[in-house]
C-alpha cells in the first residue's frame, strides 16, 4: 500500500481527501445511514489512520504519536506513482473579435533599387508609397459582427503525443451563451486548439493557447481540489485497509460504501471509477479467473462508453494505459494456456507438470475480455489470438523436445557405439512422440468446451506445429542415430510414429506441409534393412560356411537357414502390420534366398549328387562301356548323404517353404497395391515349382539308378527274362526264374528304407516299378500279334506286384497308405494288353 511522505504536497492531499470522506460520512450519518458511524467512531481514526495524517495532528497527551498509523503495502501495488496527476481547467467563449490580416511592408532595400534605378523618381515614388501605406493602415479598424454568426470549436492535444488529437469529436461553444466546457490536463504542456467557423462551415482562423500560459499553480501545490485525484487517494486508502493484493482485489463492505458515496456525492464518473480500479488491478494481475473476471466485469461497461463517445479525454487516457497492460496479461493467458494454476502466486504452474485435458478456469474469462477488446469477427482479431496459441504451443513443444536435444549434437559417437544408449535414446523418442499426441488430444477437448470462439481451431492450430517440429526433431534424430535393423526400440518408435499419424487421421486434423508422414521418415531405412537382411542371409550361404556333411535325417544348414529366414520376417511384422506394400520386397528377398540355400545344399553334397547327374558326354560314357565293357560294373548303392539330401529337399518343398509362404500370406490381406506388374506370391511360387523340379528330377535319378543296377545283371534283366520264357512253361518255372530278380528288388527296397524316409521311400518304390512296369509294356505293345508271350508277361507282372506290395507292406506297416498300394499306371496299361 502506499506510504505518504511528510512534505507539504501529501499533506495537502491526504488533508483534502480526509475532509472530504468526513463530510461524506456526516452527511449520511444525518440519514441514518448504518455505515458511517464506523469511520466517524473514535474521531475519525479509521479515517485519519487510512490516509495517514496521523503524524500532522495534534494528539491529547496521553497518546502517542504512532498509535493509529495505517499498515501499508510496501510492493506499492496502489501507489500514486505512475498515475497520471490530471488537473481540470473549465474554458467559457464571452467574445469573438475578428481582425483582418494586415499586409506585410516591403523592405527598405526595394526603394534603394528603386532609387539606384530611377534616381531622378526617388522622391516621388517613396512619396506614393508611404502614402498608401499610411492610407491603409489608418484605414483598417476592429470589425465586429454579431456573434450568433460565429462557432468556436474547442479541442485538447495533449504534450506526449503532439501530433495526436483527442479522439473524441471536438466540442462547439456559441460565444456569448454562457456555455463551457471542462478540460483535464495531464502537465503544463498541454495546448487548447481553437478554430472559429461561420455558419456556413468555413474556417475564420485558428490557433493554440499553451495551457501554462493560463493556469495558475497545480492542486498538488496548494491549488483547488480535483474530484477525480481525491478519489483516487480514497480508493488508495480502502486497498490499504483491506490489505489489497492478488488474491484478494475485491473493496467491500463499509469502503466500498465510502467509494460509492464519495462518487456520487462529489460527481465522480462511473467510468472513471472503474477504470481507476481497474489500473490498480492490473498493477498486480495475474492470469487467474478472479482477477479475469473482475477485470471483464469493470472493462465491459468502459468499452461501451467508449463506443458511445461518452468518455472523457482524462478517461481516455487511463484506458489506453489500461488496455495496453491487458494485452499483455492476455498474451500470458494465451500464451500459457495450458501452463495456468489458481493456487501458484503467478497463476502459472511449471512448465513441465501433467498435461491437463480440460481448460483453466480463466481461459474464459480471457477470452471474453479479448472479444470486448477485438472485434472477433475480423481476421486481425483472429491472427492475435491464433499467434498466441501458436506462441503457447511453441513452448509446450520446446519443453517435450528439449529431452532429445543431446542426441542432436554432432559430437554424439559415443551414443552411436553403446547399445544401451542408443535403446535409451529412441525410447525418448518414443516419448515424445506419446506425449505430443497426449497434447493435441488435449487441446481437442479444450476446443469442444466452446471456449474459444468458433473461428479458432485450437486442434488444427496445435497439430501443424506440433507435427511440423516433430517431423524435424525425428528426421534429425534418425539421421544422427539411423536404425540398422528393424530391433525392439526400433519397432516401438516406428510404431509411435505410425499410431501418432493415424490419431491425426482419426481426429481429423488436417495433414499439413512438413507434418509426420511415418513412411516416409522410415522408407529409405526399411529398403536398407530389406537389402541388408538379403545380403546377411545370402552370405550365409556361402560355401567356405558350410559345415561338412553330417549324418541327420535332414541337413542342419537349411535347418538354421530357414530358422534365420523365420526370424527376420517375424523382425518385419511391425512394418508389413502398417505398409503392406514392402511385402513385394521382403518376398523378393526371401525367394531369393532360398534360391540360394538351395544352391548351397546342392555344392555341399556335390559328391553325393554326382553319379545322379547327366553330366558325362554320351560319347565319353560309350567309350566308358567299351573299356569296361568284360569288366564286371558295380551296382550303384544309396548312400546314407543321398538320403539326407532328398530329405531335405522334401521337407523343404513340404514344410519349411510352406512355412515361410504361410507367414508371408498372412499379410497379403491387407497388400491393396502391386508393384508395377509384379504381384505377391509370384516368387513363392517359383521357389515351390523349383523345389519341386529339383525335387522329381533326383528321385528320377535315384528310380534311373535302380532301374540299371537291375539291367545291369543277367540273372535279373527284365527284359531279358521275358524274352526267354516259353508258352509251355508254367508259372513256377516263370517264378524261379524271376527269383534272383525278386532277391534283388527285395535288398533293393529294403536299402532304400534304411536311407529315405517313408514318402520319399514310397516315391521311389512306385517309380521303380513304374519303371520295371514299362519294361513290360514296351515288351507286350512290341509283340501284339504274337500272344505266346501274354502269359510269361502276365506272371511277371504279378511278381512285381507281389514284391512292391509285399515289401512296402513288411517296411512301413500300417503307416502306409492304401493308395500307395495300387499298381502303377505303367502296369495298369500292361494288364489292359493282357486282357
Amino acid at each position: 500500500m502506499p506510504s505518504f511522505t511528510a512534505n507539504v504536497q501529501s499533506a495537502w492531499q491526504s488533508f483534502v481527501a480526509y475532509d472530504a470522506c468526513f463530510r461524506i460520512c456526516l452527511n449520511a450519518w444525518a440519514r441514518n445511514c448504518m455505515e458511517a458511524p464506523e469511520f466517524l467512531r473514535d474521531e475519525c481514526i479509521v479515517l485519519r489512520s487510512a490516509f495517514g495524517i496521523q503524524k500532522f495532528l495534534l494528539h491529547p497527551k496521553h497518546n502517542s504519536q504512532d498509535d493509529g498509523k495505517g499498515v501499508y503495502d510496501k510492493d506499492g501495488s496502489c501507489n500514486m506513482k505512475g498515475r497520471k496527476l490530471v488537473k481540470q481547467i473549465e474554458i467559457e467563449v464571452k467574445k469573438i473579435r475578428v481582425v483582418p490580416q494586415r499586409p506585410r511592408l516591403r523592405a527598405t532595400s526595394s526603394f534603394r533599387n528603386l532609387y539606384m534605378q530611377a534616381g531622378s523618381e526617388y522622391v516621388r515614388q517613396i512619396s506614393k508609397i508611404l502614402k498608401s501605406q499610411v492610407t491603409m493602415l489608418t484605414s483598417t479598424s476592429s470589425t465586429s459582427l454579431p456573434e450568433e454568426m460565429f462557432t468556436c470549436t474547442l479541442e485538447l492535444q495533449s504534450s506526449c503525443k503532439v501530433n495526436q488529437r483527442d479522439s473524441i469529436s471536438p466540442q462547439y461553444l456559441k460565444p456569448g451563451t454562457g456555455e463551457s466546457q471542462l478540460f483535464y490536463l495531464e502537465n503544463q504542456g498541454d495546448a487548447i486548439l481553437v478554430e472559429v467557423q461561420d455558419n456556413n462551415r468555413v474556417v475564420i482562423g485558428r490557433t493554440k493557447i499553451q495551457v501554462s500560459s493560463v493556469t495558475d499553480t497545480h492542486m498538488l501545490q496548494g491549488g483547488p481540489a480535483v474530484d477525480t485525484i481525491v478519489y483516487d487517494m480514497v480508493l488508495e486508502a480502502a486497498m490499504r485497509a483491506q490489505n489489497f493484493n492478488s488474491k484478494m482485489l475485491v473493496v467491500s463492505g463499509s469502503w466500498r460504501w465510502l467509494l460509492d458515496e464519495f462518487s456520487d456525492y462529489y460527481g465522480v464518473s462511473d467510468a472513471y471509477r472503474k477504470l481507476r480500479y481497474l489500473s490498480y488491478i492490473l498493477n498486480i494481475a495475474t492470469p487467474t479467473k478472479d482477477c479475469l473476471e473482475l477485470t471483464y466485469e469493470l472493462l465491459l461497461p468502459v468499452m461501451k462508453a467508449r463506443d458511445d463517445r461518452t468518455l472523457t479525454r482524462q478517461e481516455r487516457s487511463i484506458l489506453l494505459d489500461c488496455e495496453d497492460r491487458i494485452k499483455s496479461l492476455l498474451a500470458v493467458v494465451f500464451e500459457n494456456y495450458k501452463s495456468l494454476d489458481e493456487n501458484s502466486p503467478t497463476g502459472l504452474s511449471d512448465l513441465f507438470g501433467p498435461i491437463l485435458d480440460c481448460a483453466a478456469p480463466a481461459l474464459a474469462p480471457a477470452v471474453q475480455i479479448f472479444s470486448v477488446m477485438h472485434d472477433i469477427l475480423s481476421n486481425e482479431a483472429q491472427n492475435i489470438l491464433r499467434n498466441y496459441l501458436q506462441t503457447a504451443v511453441a513452448k509446450r513443444c520446446r519443453r517435450h523436445m528439449i529431452e532429445t536435444d543431446e542426441f542432436m549434437s554432432s559430437n554424439n559417437d559415443s551414443l552411436l557405439t553403446d547399445p544401451m544408449a542408443i535403446s535409451a535414446a529412441y525410447l525418448k523418442m518414443k516419448t515424445i512422440c506419446i506425449n505430443i499426441s497426449r497434447e493435441i488430444q488435449a487441446d481437442i477437448k479444450i476446443h469442444n468446451q466452446n471456449i474459444l470462439p468458433s473461428s479458432i481451431d485450437l486442434p488444427n492450430i496445435a497439430a501443424s506445429l506440433y507435427s511440423t517440429e516433430l517431423c524435424k526433431r525425428l528426421k534429425g534424430f534418425l539421421s544422427a542415430s539411423p536404425p540398422s535393423r528393424p530391433l525392439e526400440h526400433v519397432a516401438e518408435l516406428l510404431i509411435a510414429t505410425a499410431d501418432f499419424e493415424r490419431d491425426l487421421d482419426s481426429w481429423q486434423v488436417r495433414p499439413v506441409h512438413g507434418g509426420v508422414v511415418s513412411r516416409e521418415l522410415f522408407h529409405g531405412y526399411i529398403m536398407v534393412w530389406i537389402e541388408d537382411t538379403r545380403l546377411q542371409l545370402l552370405d550365409n550361404c556361402r560355401a567356405d560356411k558350410l559345415s561338412c556333411p553330417a549324418v541327420s535325417t535332414t541337413s542342419t544348414f537349411v535347418e538354421q537357414m530357414y530358422e534365420q529366414i523365420k526370424e527376420s520376417i517375424n523382425e518385419y511384422g511391425v512394418v508389413i502390420n502398417r505398409w503392406p506394400h514392402y511385402l513385394m520386397n521382403l518376398e523378393s528377398a526371401i525367394a531369393d534366398v532360398e534360391r540360394e540355400i538351395m544352391k548351397a545344399l546342392e555344392k555341399q553334397y556335390v559328391e553325393t549328387l554326382l553319379p545322379l547327374r547327366d553330366g558325362i558326354p554320351k560319347i565319353l560314357e560309350k567309350q566308358v562301356q567299351r573299356l569296361t565293357r568284360r569288366q564286371s560294373i558295380s551296382p550303384y548303392v544309396v548312400p546314407n548323404q543321398l538320403g539326407t539330401f532328398m530329405n531335405t529337399v522334401k521337407r523343404m518343398l513340404d514344410v519349411l517353404h510352406c512355412r515361410v509362404e504361410d507367414s508371408l500370406k498372412s499379410w497379403a490381406a491387407y497388400l491393396t497395391i502391386t508393384n508395377g506388374n509384379a504381384v505377391f506370391g509370384e516368387q513363392m511360387n517359383s521357389i515351390t515349382v523349383m523345389l519341386r523340379k529339383k525335387y522329381k528330377k533326383y528321385l528320377q535319378a535315384i528310380v534311373e539308378k535302380l532301374v540299371s543296377n537291375a539291367q545291369a545283371n543277367r540273372t535279373t534283366r527284365l527284359k531279358r527274362i521275358l524274352e526267354e520264357t516259353r508258352e509251355s512253361e508254367g508259372e513256377s518255372e516263370i517264378r524261379e526264374r524271376m527269383q534272383a530278380l525278386r532277391a534283388h528288388l527285395s535288398e533293393s527296397i529294403y536299402n532304400l528304407h534304411e536311407v529315405f524316409s517313408s514318402r520319399i521311400f514310397v516315391a521311389i518304390c512306385r517309380g521303380f516299378w513304374d519303371k520295371l512296369g514299362q519294361i513290360v509294356l514296351r515288351f507286350l505293345e512290341s509283340r501284339k500279334e504274337n500272344r505266346i508271350w501274354y502269359r510269361g508277361s502276365d506272371y511277371a507282372l504279378g511278381i512285381l506286384d507281389d514284391v512292391f506290395a509285399s515289401e512296402m507292406q513288411k517296411l512301413l506297416g500300417n503307416s502306409l497308405q492304401e493308395k500307395d498300394l495300387d499298381p502303377p499306371q505303367s502296369i495298369v496299361d500292361a494288364r489292359s494288353i493282357l486282357c
